[in-house]
């Protein structure tokens, strides 16, 4: 077994952990969740990503009449996601539904 100083800090990570990482979609004061991951690392790179994919086509946005969604990242509990929660295309309305 291994000695641990007491100067030293020992991380436990707790592996029934339901926590994810979220990345929201807000229009307005209508928020949804767009996607989930495990890591923020992660959510951090599909929000970037969303976020550009928003700037290339937002004066198409703009111009056809379409709401601009924003991204932002959250934690949040498997629990707390709906039922039948979907992710959510980085546009925001290619299923005909806005957020």
């Amino acid at each position: 077994m291994a000695q641990v100083q007491q100067d030293q800090l020992v991380n436990f990570q707790r592996r029934d952990d339901d926590t994810l990482w979220a990345v929201v979609a807000s229009l307005g004061k209508k928020s949804r969740v767009a996607e989930v991951f495990r890591n923020r690392a992660a959510a951090l790179s599909d929000m970037t990503w969303r976020t550009q994919q928003v700037q290339a086509y937002a004066e198409f946005l703009r111009r056809a009449g379409q709401p601009v969604p924003h991204y932002s990242l959250a934690p949040i509990r498997r629990a707390d996601l709906p039922r039948k929660w979907t992710p959510l295309p980085a546009l925001g309305f290619l299923r005909g539904e806005y957020i």
